[in-house]
């Protein structure tokens, strides 16, 4: 028996938070594998920048700039996928922010920060992006969790709410659209070496001398998840260093 090589050469594949860090390696990798990149963050000159490297490549990519907490920017990234590819296959929900204190130091407004990022964005785009994967009767949707999504540590307490949350969501939408061949999953990375949390609980001499990813190694796992036969889904993965 042959064994046919899976490509996604022709998929469409859509990533929240791409202006940095593991969103960009996400998109470049996803590029590498031939699928056609659409991209949203809030800074548009890094968009660009991020687009011209993949269509560098031969690859095609467009982008949309805005808050992915806002509704209209799910709508319209998602909108912009469809007008210029005909279909959405992959979402990787990867918008996120960090900031770890301790409980009495958090603030509300801060709460209400996270929750948006990493929580309500997340809802969003899946949920203006599952119409489309029903109606086409198939498509991949995953979360970018963390490690802190699995077990809580002392000083992430919000942090940590906000990615056991997306785990959470994770698992109930993989029950609820596995019938309509959507497969949904969870990433829940270590540290990694980005501007991540920089300011925020890390300082950049922590982040370049500790033993975290490469945000391109985890990226890597994020294709291969993608890369699955369409009998096998993946819903849940932990990615951790070596060292």
């Amino acid at each position: 028996m042959t064994i046919s090589p899976i490509s996604l050469a022709g998929k469409t594949a859509l990533v929240t938070g791409a202006s940095s860090g593991l969103g960009w390696a996400t998109a470049v990798a996803l590029a590498h594998h031939g699928a056609n990149i659409v991209v949203t963050a809030r800074r548009e000159e890094r968009l660009r920048q991020l687009c011209a490297e993949i269509e560098s490549t031969g690859t095609k990519a467009v982008f949309f700039a805005g808050d992915a907490a806002a509704e209209a920017t799910a709508q319209q990234t998602i909108a912009l996928a469809v007008a210029t590819f005909g279909h959405l296959d992959i979402l990787i929900n990867n918008a996120g922010a960090g900031n770890y204190k301790n409980l009495i130091d958090t603030s509300a407004e801060e709460y209400d920060a996270l929750m948006n990022a990493n929580v309500r964005s997340g809802f969003l785009f899946s949920r203006h992006a599952v119409p489309h994967m029903i109606e086409q009767k198939q498509g991949t949707i995953l979360f970018i969790s963390s490690v802190s999504g699995l077990q809580g540590v002392a000083g992430e307490a919000v942090y940590s709410a906000s990615k056991f949350a997306q785990v959470g969501f994770a698992q109930s939408l993989d029950a609820e659209l596995r019938k309509h061949g959507i497969k949904v999953g969870v990433i829940c990375p270590g540290g990694m070496k980005t501007e991540f949390a920089v300011g925020h609980g890390r300082t950049e001499d922590y982040v370049r001398s500790s033993h975290m990813m490469e945000p391109h190694e985890v990226a890597e796992a994020i294709v291969f998840a993608c890369l699955q036969p369409p009998n096998l889904r993946i819903p849940q993965m932990t990615v951790r260093h070596m060292g």
